[in-house]
């Protein structure tokens, strides 16, 4: 009997191929539960092109060393994705390793519908301004719950040498009261010191409840948590969104697209996500 086993915990992923998960397109649902969608909103926000062709362009998700590795259809093209758990999950407590190429904006979507946008995000943002561990509201508000923020210091080719606090003077999104969100969250100091840069690292989520309490460690180390009966923030409403998501729902994997503001900062040219280990505990 394997250590996981006798914990609990059970794999998500068997390490050869993608069996229990199926890729889907990055495509933007209504901002919120009966909200306008995206478009409607900024219709400006992406281009004709996009909008006409995301739905039909899923990221390019493969098995390498023993790793999930997600990656934009086409290097450059723009083009998100998920890959999404057949089965559904309840409350659980969630382990995984990450590796993301630097810039990368992925993350790991909880209790996401089936095929749509919605769902709560945890973040691993891998690129300026970014942050791991927090959380953001997909569909559900577009909330976004951040403690720190990070930056990179690269070479001259690009490669990243390490991570540094982002400068508030330049960011593209400072971190501000976003903080006020969660009941729990560390310094950028705390996150510096435990993350691995060009390595793997442990993420470790735990989802509690029907209005949840989400609780986020890295490397061990408890990073953020939010009490979703409690928030507070615009178009966001707990009963609501907990109907919405349902009680049990799936767990994605995302590639994110290069929006018109980031671009190729977002998600660099030929840039990777890599998770593995990927094992769960359902609590419920």
């Amino acid at each position: 009997m394997t250590a996981t086993q006798e914990d609990g915990f059970v794999p998500l992923f068997n390490g050869v191929d993608l069996t229990g998960w199926v890729a889907q397109p990055r495509v933007y649902g209504p901002y919120w539960p009966g909200g306008p969608e995206l478009r409607q909103m900024a219709p400006h926000a992406f281009s004709e092109e996009y909008w006409e062709n995301a739905p039909h362009r899923p990221a390019v998700w493969t098995v390498e060393d023993g790793a999930i590795v997600g990656r934009q259809d086409e290097p450059g093209s723009g083009f998100g994705g998920f890959l999404v758990t057949e089965q559904k999950y309840g409350d659980y407590e969630l382990v995984l390793e990450a590796n993301p190429d630097w810039p990368a904006d992925t993350g790991i979507i909880l209790r996401k519908e089936w095929d749509g946008f919605g769902g709560i995000q945890v973040l691993v943002d891998y690129r300026q301004s970014g942050s791991i561990g927090g959380f953001y509201g997909n569909g559900i508000g577009g909330w976004h719950a951040v403690s720190y923020a990070f930056d990179g210091v690269v070479d001259q080719g690009g490669k990243l040498l390490s991570l540094k606090e982002d400068d508030p003077v330049t960011s593209i999104e400072p971190v501000g009261d976003k903080a006020e969100l969660l009941t729990y969250g560390i310094g950028v100091d705390d996150f510096l010191s435990t993350w691995r840069v060009n390595d793997w690292n442990e993420i470790r989520v735990r989802i509690v409840g029907a209005k949840p309490i989400v609780t986020t460690w890295i490397n061990g180390l408890k990073t953020a948590e939010i009490d979703l009966a409690a928030l507070k923030a615009p178009n966001y409403e707990a009963d609501q969104v907990a109907e919405f998501l349902g009680r049990a729902s799936h767990i994605g994997l995302e590639v994110h697209d290069s929006d018109p503001m980031m671009k190729q900062g977002r998600w660099g040219i030929g840039n990777a996500c890599r998770w593995r280990n990927l094992r769960i505990k359902e609590l419920s």
